[in-house]
This record gives C-alpha cells, sequence and structure tokens, in this order.
C-alpha cells in the first residue's frame, strides 16, 4: 500500500504488527534525525508522517496497547488538532516525560526497542536505565521500523554543498583546523567525530540546502589532530566550484564509508560528545577498539565566538531586516486605516519587503502571524483554511526573522556589509547555529 492509502490508524497497526514480529514491545519515534536537526528534511520526518503532528519538538512513544505523543507547551493545541485522538494521548513535557511513560507501562522481560542513529549516546544510557529498572531489555534496532513500512517516503535531500567564502567567513577552514587540532593534541585527542550540520559547516566553511529555512549540509566529519578531514557527504551534493575551494586536506566519500572510517581509527582515542553523537556511531567505535573520550563538540565554542568579519555581517543584517519591518509598519498602517487587512496579507506583504531588499537569502522560519484569538496560538501559522481579518483593537502578533548574505556595492546603505550568519535558538537544539535569524514582534 503507498502512503496516501494508509491511514493515520494503518500506520500504528502496520508499526505496531512490525514490533510483534520482531518480538519489541515498545519504540520511541523522535522528531529529531541523526543530526540532532529539530527542522528535519521530508526523508526523516518519521514522526509526522506517523503521527500527522508537523511540530519541531515532539516524540512519540507506541506500545501495543497504547501510544503517546509527548510535545512542549509550545505545541499542546497544535498537537491535539493534528494526531488523532483516538490514536494518541498528549501529554506536555516537562510535566509528562517518555521516560517515566516507559518505566509504567513497560513489564519485565520485555524489549524497549531504538534506533541508534536517532538518540545520543546520553539518550540510549538514559534509556538502559529505564529498562533495567522496568527488568526490560533496551533493544537497538539494525532498522528503523518507521522506514520498513513507510513504502513511499521521499528520497534524501540532496542539494548543493556550496563553500562560504572567506569574505563572509573572515576565517579560513585551515586556521580554524589548525587551532582545533592544537587543543585536541593537548587532550591526547587523535580524532573528534562530528555530527551537528552546524559544526561541519563552520569548520568547512560550506552550506548546503538539505533543510527547509537553514542553509545545511547533512553529513558527518572526521578531524584528526594532525588536520585531515573525511568528509561523510553525499557525492551528488559536490560540485566543482566545491571541490576546487576545498583544500587537499579535506576528502570527501561517500556516507556508507562512514562505518569502514570509525573502524579506522582502532586504537587511537577519539572525542565525543555525548549530548549529540549518535548512539550508533559509539557503539562502532567501541567494537573497533576505540578508546571514546567524552567532551563538548569541540566546534561549538569558537563558532559562538563571532569575529569582526562575523559580527559586522549581524550588523548589516539587523539594519537590512529593520528597513524591511520598517516599510511594512508604514503599508501596515496605512492600509488598515482604509479597511481590516488579513493576517494572510500581512504575512505575505512582510516577505515581501524583505524580498525587496539586497542580498535577502530565505527567511529564518514561517511568519508567525495571529490576530485575535490566533495571537494565543504557540507557533500558530496562518494559511488560507485559517486566515481572518484582523479587527480594530485586536492584539497582532507577528514573529519573524530573515536571512541576509551580501558585501558593500556601492549602493548599499550599509557599507561594510558582510555574511548575516545564523544564530540557532531552537529549545530541543540549543546550540545549533548556523545564517542570523533577526525576529521581530511588532503589535500594531
Amino acid at each position: 500500500m503507498t502512503r496516501q492509502t494508509l491511514s493515520f490508524h494503518q500506520r500504528l497497526q502496520a508499526l505496531r504488527q512490525w514490533l510483534d514480529q520482531n518480538e519489541v514491545a515498545a519504540f520511541l519515534v523522535p522528531r529529531g534525525d541523526e543530526h540532532r536537526g529539530e527542522y528535519v528534511p521530508a526523508h526523516t520526518a518519521r514522526l509526522q508522517w506517523l503521527t500527522g503532528f508537523s511540530g519541531s519538538a515532539g516524540q512519540a512513544v507506541i506500545l501495543q496497547d497504547r501510544a503517546a505523543l509527548f510535545v512542549d507547551g509550545r505545541y499542546t493545541l497544535q498537537a491535539a488538532q493534528e494526531a488523532p485522538g483516538e490514536l494518541y494521548e498528549v501529554l506536555q513535557v516537562p510535566g509528562e516525560d517518555p521516560e517515566r511513560y516507559l518505566a509504567e507501562h513497560l513489564s519485565a522481560g520485555q524489549g524497549l526497542g531504538f534506533d541508534p542513529w536517532l538518540h545520543s549516546l546520553a539518550e540510549s544510557r538514559r534509556l538502559a536505565r529505564v529498562a533495567e529498572k522496568a527488568g526490560a531489555r533496551l533493544v537497538p534496532l539494525s532498522e528503523n521500523p518507521v522506514d520498513a513500512i513507510w513504502q513511499d517516503r521521499p528520497p534524501p535531500p540532496r542539494a548543493a554543498a556550496k563553500p562560504h567564502p572567506l569574505a563572509f567567513s573572515g576565517q579560513d577552514s585551515l586556521a580554524k583546523r589548525k587551532a582545533l587540532c592544537q587543543r585536541m593534541r593537548d587532550d591526547k585527542q587523535d580524532a573528534v567525530v562530528l555530527s551537528l550540520p552546524d559544526s561541519v559547516a563552520w569548520l568547512l566553511n560550506v552550506r548546503g540546502g538539505d533543510v527547509a529555512r537553514t542553509p545545511f549540509v547533512l553529513s558527518f566529519a572526521i578531524l584528526h589532530s594532525d588536520g585531515r578531514v573525511q568528509w561523510l557527504l553525499a557525492p551528488e551534493k559536490v560540485t566543482p566550484e566545491l571541490s576546487e575551494a576545498l583544500d587537499c586536506e579535506v576528502t570527501v566519500a561517500a556516507p556508507e564509508a562512514l562505518g569502514p572510517a570509525l573502524d579506522g581509527l582502532a586504537g587511537q582515542s577519539v572525542l565525543v560528545d555525548p549530548a549529540s553523537i549518535p548512539a550508533w556511531v559509539a557503539r562502532r567505535l567501541e567494537a573497533a577498539g576505540a578508546t571514546l573520550i567524552e567532551g563538548d563538540d569541540p566546534c561549538q565554542e569558537p563558532k559562538a565566538c563571532k569575529n569582526a568579519v562575523e559580527q559586522e555581517g549581524t550588523r548589516s543584517a539587523h539594519k537590512r531586516d529593520g528597513l524591511a519591518l520598517t516599510r511594512f509598519l508604514a503599508w501596515f498602517a496605512r492600509e488598515s486605516a482604509a479597511g481590516p487587512l488579513r493576517e494572510l496579507a500581512c504575512s505575505d506583504r512582510l516577505e515581501s519587503f524583505r524580498r525587496q531588499g539586497n542580498h535577502f537569502m530565505d527567511l529564518s522560519f514561517d511568519t508567525i502571524a495571529g490576530s485575535g484569538p490566533h495571537g494565543a496560538v504557540v507557533h500558530y501559522r496562518v494559511s488560507t483554511e485559517s486566515d481572518r481579518a484582523i479587527q480594530s483593537g485586536e492584539l497582532m502578533v507577528l514573529d519573524s526573522g530573515a536571512q541576509y548574505l551580501g558585501r558593500h556595492h556601492g549602493r548599499d546603505p550599509y557599507p561594510g556589509d558582510r555574511r548575516a550568519r545564523r544564530r540557532g535558538a531552537r529549545p530541543l537544539y540549543p546550540r545549533a547555529s548556523g545564517p542570523h535569524r533577526t525576529s521581530h514582534h511588532p503589535v500594531p
């Protein structure tokens, strides 16, 4: 059967059948992917496909006789609207949490299944404690059961990877690697495995388009203490421009080569961040005989310390976006005097002002434009079905942002502009960063 013929009830039924056939009593379906993404491509949107819930944070727990969808306060209303209530109990964190739920409903001897690609090393340890407390078994699955029943699953993203020029980054990749490698040698680390796309983007000065509203290249990388990098990247993403920009110390291999590359670290001391590295990677390294050194992703701190070029890019991004927002507010005041405006018209008009500006790249996220009762809906997304007229005296919530790229071109009103880098502010992806987002909440 295809996706179109499978109802949500049938999808859940098929998943439970797979679990029963494989002697797994419970299974976790997180929102994120192997790169810890809050925003994921259609290829890895497993939670949405299974439950209908499209929010950026959540996790489902599936058992044979019950299923629960865990979301935070931003998504309580949305989850109840999108996920079939007869199939999923919507529970709000932190008042409820999946681990406590599992501890209450798992029985001794049962198997708790999880995809080791989708859970970090730290998460897998917590799950092991939950299973042990219940007398159950933690079962790392070699195949994700959602993928097994998702017959028309979209293909993985294959957007081209692009070099991020020195004029915008302010520091070349070689210099970044030199500084990191000195620290690695001081700490007696032979290599580090990087799984966060913002870390790879910063280290190699690359950008991509694998994720909506986020110029990430989804990939893994291994940085060796001598400065060499093994970059595990789908070959379709490699362009002549990228090949020319990479120095000779960076080798590119297909994603399937990650396992053998990890095996090649046998006998070496390898740094991994337990909060982000997939449990699968940690298990493969341990099986190969590598010594795991646990610590923070070494790219995150230097990436957060913006150099002068990046700081100027941030200032220019705010100036450009401020200009677009000012034009929008003038339009709103003028047009609303002639009659009620609608939410969708406001969202579209603000985006059009941004697109008219120099070096606009993309929105930071889908604009939240909610008036009256919609203003109380966290992460509200206006559509043709929900669009309403903004009545006089109502509160209008407008949460939006944009990404900009550029430099001074003479006609530019903001001399010295550089790349506007992103600042991540995502609750379940707290250290993600990767162009600056400028958010505004005007209340006309």
